[in-house]
């Protein structure tokens, strides 16, 4: 997987030599070295990589600071230009682009910093809203409602745009199952927002919305069983395509799996 879509291998090759061909590809695009971040679930590691547009990549130590590209480290401001790049492509509609490195920059975010850390939130936010710019409604809503859910946990008080976003993006949805499953959390983050007191008019309007679609849900459900009671809503399957942000072990410094030099195949 290269930023949640399946690579080519071309009939034979390592993933590794796969992963160094796409980012070269990424790297001759922006017409500069990029660095990325490999992870190797079955090994449980994580490999930082450095790759230059003309094939050649070494390995990054893991103190070693990002490059000026954008990439954070340690950083305290979030990467503003890379967030001004993926609007850029939203807005000439080149959607596709866009997701990739909104998928990109959030993975980084999540394992550098932590799901719970703003700048993360704040890139799975984006990552939902081109989704859903892209009507892959179901995966926004996922995306959406991993932010609400950390923002209900850490900062409640915070808590209601992120419900309202994930509620705009559910409202999409056409499975019933996916759309009773969902819209139950999304009803259990507005009654305690309202517990709370922390919900205005509209956000009061949008809450009232969820409960009605449920209770129409639930209704047809009755209609289409007589004197059968409603049966809970079957657990949904992990989303496809959605990344477990579990974290992962550092890999030794040096891998050589991932350094190409100049003249081998690949460039």
């Amino acid at each position: 997987m290269f930023n949640g879509h399946l690579l080519d291998l071309g009939g034979g090759g390592t993933p590794q030599e796969a992963v160094l061909d796409a980012l070269t590809m990424f790297a001759r695009a922006l017409g500069a070295p990029v660095q990325a971040t490999v992870i190797d679930r079955a090994a449980q590691e994580v490999t930082r990589l450095e790759v230059h547009p003309d094939g050649t990549s070494r390995t990054l130590a893991e103190d070693e600071p990002s490059g000026p590209d954008g990439s954070v480290g340690a950083a305290q401001s979030p990467p503003a230009d890379r967030i001004e790049r993926i609007l850029r492509h939203a807005q000439r509609q080149e959607l596709h682009s866009a997701f990739v490195l909104a998928s990109a920059l959030r993975e980084h975010l999540t394992l550098e910093m932590g799901a719970d850390h703003e700048f993360a939130l704040e890139a799975r936010a984006i990552e939902a809203y081109i989704a859903y710019l892209r009507e892959d409604y179901r995966l926004s809503t996922v995306l959406a409602l991993a932010v609400a859910r950390i923002r209900c946990r850490t900062d409640l008080k915070a808590a209601a745009d992120d419900v309202a976003r994930a509620t705009a993006a559910w409202h999409r949805l056409v499975d019933d199952n996916a759309v009773t499953a969902r819209g139950r959390e999304l009803l259990n983050m507005w009654d305690r927002l309202a517990e709370e007191g922390l919900l205005d008019p509209s956000h009061h309007a949008m809450a009232q919305t969820v409960r009605v679609r449920l209770d129409r849900i639930q209704a047809q459900e009755k209609d289409h069983r007589p004197g059968a009671s409603t049966p809970p809503a079957e657990p949904l399957s992990p989303m496809p395509g959605v990344p477990d942000d579990r974290a992962l072990r550092p890999a030794r410094w040096g891998l050589r799996r991932f350094t190409r030099r100049s003249g081998e195949p690949g460039d």
